[in-house]
């Protein structure tokens, strides 16, 4: 018997550009959309090491661990980067971003991640980018945990390099990512003479070897099998309509977050403003006295499947990560973790409202 995933035909190089031109439409961009073999930190560095350099001077937004790492990667270039941090538990405003440009109106550079799964916040891309664009600055966009949860723009908003990923709220395969680049971007890596050249980490190899070329050859042998996963989930997306699929998302964020504060026992939400709350996970503040990575241990321990997740790094102690994203944006995935956290809360002594946490969940769910 044949298996399904084996000896299947050589994915060729117009399949590929179709499967780009669909994850363009997917963000209305008439920019040039490039899918990059490998997860999201591939495309993500890459656009980082091909745009800056020694000139450059970049605000770096820190709204969670992806923020510091954005950092590291601009300082590693030579850039001079002036870092913008506000607390995990809220969002950046454009208010704050127009400070900075005030303070530094060298900025010629702006990197930001639009929703921080890590720990539940969501940026107002639309207000950031109206002052970036008055500015004339680069804007660079994380929108791996947002695509599909949330709209994602790049024209509309101004960013000039647009990174998605397709394992989060689309729920696709990890091993595919893409980046929208606007002409002005093409542009600053053309004259950066550090940019990755004949790496796998080069955009510019993309853009002269397949985009210049007419995407008639590719660079290499495709990734296959994530490519037609890629295409797969793209079609399911369109099949249910994006805007369904992001009010699915957006539904089951506020059914956590009401299911959550309803509970009791401490446990609370970890953004203190909704409006701050990405749609993709909800985080939430463990109770003092517990340890978040041992609540969300035995709460898993009733069933492994649950969306659950502890912070990661110092945040194990205090946040509880409810996933849910992708094929877990559903009511029974919200209405299992939170009885699964509640009845983890009860064994620890803390009085905990199972029935009022799932009506609210409930009521919620719009």
């Amino acid at each position: 018997m044949p298996h399904p995933f084996l000896d299947l035909p050589p994915l060729s190089a117009a399949h590929f550009a179709s499967i780009e031109d669909r994850v363009a439409r997917l963000l209305s961009t008439r920019q040039d959309v490039v899918i990059m073999q490998g997860e999201a930190l591939l495309p993500l560095e890459g656009a980082i090491r091909g745009t800056a350099g020694p000139g450059t001077t970049a605000l770096n937004v820190i709204t969670g661990p992806y923020g510091q790492t954005f950092g590291d990667w601009l300082r590693d270039c030579g850039a001079t980067v002036i870092d913008l941090a506000v607390p995990f538990h809220t969002a950046v405003t454009a208010a704050q971003i127009l400070d900075a440009f005030a303070e530094h109106p060298e900025i010629d550079f702006v990197s930001l991640v639009h929703a921080e799964a890590a720990t539940g916040n969501t940026n107002p891309v639309a207000e950031i980018g109206e002052v970036v664009r008055q500015h004339g600055a680069l804007f660079y966009l994380d929108a791996v945990a947002s695509v599909g949860a949330e709209p994602v723009l790049p024209d509309a908003w101004g960013v000039d390099l647009c990174v998605i990923g397709a394992q989060k709220a689309m729920g696709g395969p990890a091993g595919v990512s893409a980046v929208s680049v606007s002409e002005r971007a093409w542009a600053r890596m053309a004259a950066n003479p550090r940019a990755p050249r004949r790496s796998y980490l080069s955009l510019l190899d993309w853009k002269e070897r397949w985009i210049d070329g007419g995407r008639r050859a590719l660079l290499h042998a495709p990734a296959q099998l994530e490519m037609l996963a890629l295409e797969a989930c793209v079609e399911r997306i369109e099949a249910d309509g994006l805007d369904n699929v992001m009010a699915r998302h957006a539904a089951a964020a506020a059914a956590t977050r009401a299911g959550a504060s309803a509970l009791g026992g401490g446990l609370e939400p970890y953004v203190y403003e909704a409006a701050d709350a990405a749609p993709v996970a909800t985080t939430l503040r463990a109770p003092a006295g517990v340890v978040a990575s041992e609540l969300v241990a035995r709460a898993l321990a009733s069933d492994p499947a649950l969306p659950l997740a502890a912070g990661g790094g110092a945040l194990a102690k205090e946040m509880i990560r409810v996933n849910h994203y992708g094929v877990d944006a559903t009511r029974g995935a919200v209405q299992g973790s939170l009885a699964a956290l509640g009845a983890a809360l009860a064994e620890k002594g803390l009085g905990v409202d199972l029935d009022g946490a799932r009506r609210a969940a409930e009521t919620a769910w719009v």
